[in-house]
């Protein structure tokens, strides 16, 4: 992390796990464990029937409300979609576009994320932007002309200052839910390139300012070292996301609130 240009943030994301009933609990728990300090912004991305209340009950903390999809459309008829002002209009800040399993599970193309980015920015979104490789494409040296494309059709048409906005995360598939973490050198690597790719589309105040996510199994026992990177600001965090005491920690490590023996431990 480089706080002198950039806040940490550490996102948690739920996927479809846990009721809407265990919402205030959690929440409940999680601010007995963090303190409401500024030094790192606190995000949970949460199932679109945990939105209401979460955005209702966050409001007393520093934890920011953000969903797991957006639709590119504004309104219409379309079943089953949830708009982006419909995000706003509950207090919802931040917006999930492009995970990994959405691109997947829904053959969610590249042109489709850079859409629905354009969508979540109009209506004053902030979106995460995961991108991220295979194994198959790792393994061939595929990795960074994979992200490169990924990011450029993502952004393609979006200017500097709706960039701003923008937060990327970095999520190796290989290592998504699977055990497997990259090193902090190949995470830092890649989260370099991408700083990389935003200096050389949009500047290099812009890149010292956007904040990159590192978003592969990140979890209590690995944050330290990876937070240490110079170019990863902060985690997407799966799992770990779950269990309060867990997100707790890596929250406590971005923000470097843990004692130095706990943060090496």
């Amino acid at each position: 992390m480089n706080k002198k240009y950039r806040k940490p943030l550490i996102a948690g994301n739920w996927k479809m796990n846990t009721l809407p009933s265990g919402v205030r609990p959690f929440l409940d728990e999680l601010k007995t464990l963090i303190p409401r300090f500024r030094s790192c912004d606190v995000v949970i991305c949460a199932p679109f029937t945990h939105l209401g209340s979460m955005t209702k009950l966050a409001r007393e903390s520093r934890i920011g409300v953000g969903a797991q999809d957006v639709s590119l459309h504004d309104f219409g008829a379309y079943t089953g979609e949830v708009a982006a002002k419909m995000l706003t209009d509950i207090d919802v800040r931040y917006v999930i576009i492009g995970h990994s399993e959405r691109r997947a599970y829904h053959n969610e193309s590249d042109f489709e994320v850079n859409a629905k980015i354009k969508a979540a920015l109009a209506a004053g979104l902030s979106p995460i932007l995961c991108v991220g490789e295979s194994l198959e494409q790792r393994e061939r040296g595929l990795t960074l002309e994979h992200i490169a494309y990924q990011i450029k059709a993502a952004l393609s048409g979006i200017d500097t200052d709706q960039v701003k906005r923008c937060i990327l995360a970095y999520e190796p598939i290989w290592a998504i839910g699977t055990g497997r973490t990259a090193t902090s050198e190949q995470a830092q690597e890649v989260c370099a390139y991408i700083r990389g790719i935003i200096r050389d589309c949009y500047g290099a105040r812009l890149a010292r300012a956007v904040r990159v996510l590192y978003g592969g199994s990140m979890n209590a026992q690995n944050a330290a070292e990876l937070l240490a990177m110079e170019d990863i600001d902060g985690g997407l965090i799966g799992g770990a996301s779950l269990k309060t005491a867990d997100f707790a920690r890596i929250v406590l490590t971005a923000a470097e609130e843990l004692p130095e023996e706990q943060l090496q431990a």
